[in-house]
Parts: C-alpha cells; sequence; structure tokens
C-alpha cells in the first residue's frame, strides 16, 4: 500500500454560500483523478454527528438477542434492520462487521409501498437506546441537503446546467443509510474475516461517509491502495457506478475496502445518495464521447454495457451481498 498519495480535501463552505465555481471544478477534478475527496465545512451539525455516534455505541454494545429484534429477516422487501457479524458478503466473502441498514421513512400507503417496489417502506428502530429513531431520521435529512448541494456542484463540474441531476434524477432519490460497527480483529478472525469489507464500488451516484476516529479505509488510486485517515468534522465522499456512467468514466467509480487494525471497536456511516429506483440509465447527452476508457473493475464487469433503471442495477447488486435473504425478500 502506497503511503506517498492522499485524496483532496475541499473546504465546501463558498459553495454553500454563492455557488462558487472553483470548488465545483476542484470536485469535479477529484471526482475525475481520484474519485474520492473529503469534504470539510459542509454544514451539517457536528453535534448531531455525536449524538448519532453515541447513540450507534449503545446499540451495538447490547447483546445478540436485543439486536436480533431488528433482524433484517422482519424488514421484508423494504431491505431494513440489523445483520450480524458474518452474514453480509463482499464478493462472496464474508465480512468482519455487523450493521444496521435504513433508508428514506416511508409509510404503508405510500403508493410505491403498496406496488410493492422494492427497497421502499419503514426502518426497523429498536426501541434501545431512546431517541434513536429521531436522530436517525434528521440526520438523514442532513444528509440529503447536502447530497443535493453536492450534486449540484458536481452538474457545474461537468458544464450542466446546476439543476440538471434533480431534474433527471434526483428529484426524488433513493436513499440508503447504513451504519456500521466493525469488532477488534485478531489473527484468529483474520483467517476467517480477512477484511472489514472486502474490495468492491458503490452502486449509486455518490457515497458521503462519516468515519470515527479508527482509521481503517483503503481506496485504490491509480492501482495503488492508500490509507484514508480521519479528518474531525469531515465526510469521506466517493463516485458510484452511476456517476461513472453516465459520465462515461470521466468520473470514476474506484474500489475500497476495510480492515479494522486499531484494536478497537470501529464505527462507520456510510449515506448512499442514489437516483429514483425508476430512473433510466443513460449517457448524458453526448457529453463525454470516447471517454470511455478501458479498465479492470474489481468484479471485472463491464459497467458501460448496463441497460435499464436504476433498480434494475441495484437489485442485481444487493442480491448478492445477502443471497439467501434476497431469494425470499426481493423477488
Amino acid at each position: 500500500m502506497s503511503t506517498q498519495k492522499s485524496i483532496p480535501l475541499i473546504d465546501f463552505s463558498n459553495f454553500l454560500k454563492s455557488s462558487d465555481l472553483k470548488v465545483a471544478q476542484e470536485i469535479g477534478k477529484a471526482c475525475a483523478e481520484y474519485g474520492f475527496f473529503t469534504l470539510t465545512h459542509h454544514g451539517v451539525d457536528e453535534t448531531l454527528q455525536s449524538e448519532l455516534e453515541n447513540l450507534s455505541q449503545q446499540f451495538f454494545g447490547q447483546n445478540l438477542e436485543e439486536k436480533m429484534k431488528i433482524s433484517m429477516k422482519l424488514g421484508g422487501r423494504a431491505w431494513r434492520g440489523y445483520f450480524p457479524v458474518g452474514e453480509e458478503l463482499t464478493s462472496g466473502q464474508a465480512d468482519h462487521k455487523e450493521g444496521v441498514y435504513f433508508g428514506e421513512e416511508i409509510g404503508d400507503q405510500d403508493p410505491r409501498v403498496q406496488q410493492g417496489l422494492p427497497l421502499h417502506g419503514k426502518n426497523l428502530f429498536p426501541q434501545f437506546p431512546a431517541g434513536f429513531k429521531d436522530v436517525v431520521l434528521k440526520y438523514e435529512l442532513a444528509m440529503t441537503n447536502l447530497a443535493h448541494e453536492l450534486m449540484r456542484a458536481i452538474s457545474m463540474s461537468l458544464d450542466l446546467a446546476p439543476n440538471y441531476f434533480h431534474q433527471h434524477f434526483t428529484e426524488d432519490p433513493l436513499i440508503l443509510f447504513r451504519i456500521f460497527h466493525y469488532p477488534a480483529t485478531s489473527s484468529e478472525k483474520e483467517d476467517q474475516y480477512p477484511w472489514g469489507v472486502g474490495e468492491h464500488t458503490d452502486y449509486g451516484l455518490l457515497t458521503l461517509l462519516k468515519q470515527d476516529d479508527k482509521g481503517g479505509l483503503e481506496a485504490k488510486i491509480k492501482e495503488d491502495w492508500i490509507s484514508v485517515p480521519p479528518v474531525p468534522n469531515s465526510f469521506v465522499c466517493n463516485v458510484g457506478d452511476m456517476l461513472d456512467y453516465l459520465t462515461q468514466g470521466k468520473y470514476r467509480s474506484l474500489p475500497h475496502r476495510v480492515k479494522n487494525i486499531s484494536g478497537k471497536s470501529r464505527y462507520s456511516f456510510p449515506f448512499f445518495f442514489d437516483p429514483n429506483f425508476k430512473a433510466k440509465i443513460q449517457a448524458l447527452n453526448g457529453s463525454f464521447e470516447n471517454t470511455v476508457m478501458a479498465h479492470n473493475r474489481w468484479d471485472h464487469a463491464d459497467l458501460y454495457q448496463f441497460k435499464g433503471t436504476y433498480g434494475d442495477y441495484l437489485l442485481k447488486k444487493v442480491s448478492k451481498v445477502f443471497p439467501v435473504l434476497a431469494q425470499s425478500k426481493l423477488k
């Protein structure tokens, strides 16, 4: 792993104040050259972040029986709830983490739920700790607002209208939020679980990651694995497969992985900002003709051959993460 490179650090304050084109161009350059950047001065309340982290630690500190009261097996087609260590797979390999899946809170009477649309519905919230639901939903709202601003900046970086992505893909985005706990590892556990999360790319447009101070995240930049160290009150942002596809490789969805070597529990909070489930995915109006670059993806797939909606793409991917659960819940 190389220690000579680092992902760009971008101050977002001027864009939030005045839609500064210079900041948008910095983000575009980072998306093209690295596929990753660290965002500071983003406007998300630091107290809210601390509350989320504290409540998450309390939830995961419970025994397995208590956590399983909101098991994903109870979440149905909404694909929400808790999973224990070893049940989530990356490239067929069990990850050394446990977690909770959340999404937009959608009531039973919503037409999308009535239609049985996968990945839409109510969240499963635990009774303990008190206040967890309110904090999670407030955090999701704050992150959704920030993601809309980031996509405005990305639109501008591509010489598109600031509302381009909002108009075509994200007026009603698919929101996916995860809270992950990576237990401290050991030599014995490493044989069973080589990685907290194995090599992968994200599926949607943009991921905004809050990570704690333990480290362990690595990104593959120009064939080198580099550490992405924690920066206080920041978010690690990375390009997803759909933004790579839409720009035909101008902005790159690049692999990343996690290994918790801190000797302590590690917590991370990835927020996925994705196109609408029914949005048709196609390249951006010929703006990036001939920009596709041949590259070997971690999964050996040809991303640019995909045809269909974002929901089509996403369901094929998530069915490999929890294959047994997918057979019963997503059919």
